[in-house]
């Protein structure tokens, strides 16, 4: 059985990119697969700082992309090369890999933002990444497949590198449906306990580190319009972002009805506490967290962005909704007047379809379909089977 290395800056537990590679990662283990790693480590960047807050935070992240683009692409390839019975997935940065999994375009989400020149010439690490993948979309020696989350993000991808020369293929994101559960009764009377909430108090989660591009004061402003039973919970954000965000006018007015509860690698107790998840992103490549919630029986009210108009059925599930206040403040006001048993029913049988299981064997698929003759940016021989 060939092994599968998977290259990415760092692989864990929680949300974002790496844990895509995480739960890839146990789902092939508990296959027999031999899964290996090429994580910032071995690209030589462990000196370099975990991003935080403040400028300081911009700083080191622009430092480890740039580092694992850079260092991490030649490592890497030489790395392969020494390896020619390695299968290569690539998540991140790195140019290199027989797999490149798109989970994000920087343009495509400036534009979804508004004021796309401004957005992109403030910020050199978007014109780093979109010159870096202008080389990796045009090249046929960079990868020999793209993987595109969902079908709307392989049409943005032609739309913003039209001399794509990689064959491309979709495959969603999954869920882990044993780890993310409908709470016991006793669970949820305890998770809302702990948030103060009584029997007719109607809590609202945000969940996410990019407050602008997932529509946080959006949604501020929407749970202000709705009744003083609508509670709305931050979960995410650097300090300077929740103190930025704090201050505003629609958040100074909801006062106690808004709370910040911080960055945390765990969102369970707070999904089991919601009755509602909320997501009126701009821009979504996928989109996990939506999963995670429908996993645990929470209904999600969000703009059709990334597997949203996939997973989310309006009136059933959820509610799908354009990026107003208005319309986010109608469509949670559904949600709170659908059965709650048969939503919260809906909710986990939409996410039972998408487990992590399912999954990492169309990757493997995939990798198997790829032909025994190296591919230009690794030697690929033997199959998964």
């Amino acid at each position: 059985m060939t092994a599968i290395v998977q290259i990415t800056p760092e692989i864990g537990p929680g949300t974002g990119v790496g844990a895509v590679a995480f739960h890839l990662e146990r789902e092939w283990q508990r296959l027999g697969v031999d899964v290996r790693r090429f994580t910032l480590a071995e690209a030589g960047g462990s000196w370099l700082p975990t991003p935080g807050g403040g400028l300081g935070g911009r700083l080191a992240l622009i430092g480890r992309v740039m580092w694992f683009s850079t260092v991490g692409t030649r490592r890497a390839r030489s790395h392969l090369r020494r390896h020619p019975e390695l299968l290569s997935i690539c998540h991140n940065d790195a140019v290199a890999g027989d797999v490149y999994v798109n989970h994000g375009i920087v343009q495509a989400a400036m534009r979804a933002r508004g004021h796309y020149r401004v957005r992109m010439a403030r910020n050199p690490l978007h014109l780093f990444t979109t010159t870096r993948d202008r080389f990796r979309y045009s090249s046929t020696g960079s990868h020999r497949l793209v993987v595109n989350l969902v079908t709307d993000e392989e049409r943005l991808l032609r739309e913003s590198y039209p001399r794509l020369a990689i064959p491309t293929v979709v495959i969603g994101n999954g869920v882990d449906i044993e780890s993310f559960r409908p709470p016991t009764a006793t669970e949820r009377d305890a998770a809302r306990g702990e948030l103060g909430l009584g029997t007719d108090d109607r809590m609202v989660l945000f969940i996410g580190n990019e407050f602008g591009r997932k529509g946080l004061p959006l949604l501020v402003q929407a749970v202000a319009r709705l009744g003083p039973e609508v509670r709305l919970v931050v979960i995410g954000g650097t300090p300077d972002m929740v103190a930025s965000e704090s201050a505003g006018q629609a958040a100074v007015s909801l006062g106690r009805r808004l709370r910040f509860a911080g960055a945390h690698p765990d969102p369970r107790p707070w999904l089991h506490a919601a009755d509602a998840l909320a997501m009126p992103s701009a821009y979504e490549s996928y989109g996990l967290v939506v999963l995670e919630a429908l996993a645990c029986g929470v209904p999600v009210v969000a703009t059709p962005t990334g597997c949203v108009p996939d997973v989310v059925t309006d009136g059933v599930n959820g509610a799908v909704v354009e990026a107003t206040a208005a319309d986010l403040a109608a469509g949670l006001s559904r949600v709170f007047a659908l059965d709650p048993v048969a939503a919260r029913a809906a909710a986990r049988e939409s996410a039972e379809r998408h487990s992590w299981a399912a999954v990492a064997r169309r990757y493997l698929d995939v990798l198997t379909g790829l032909r025994a003759e190296p591919g230009p940016s690794a030697g690929v021989r033997g199959d998964v089977s």
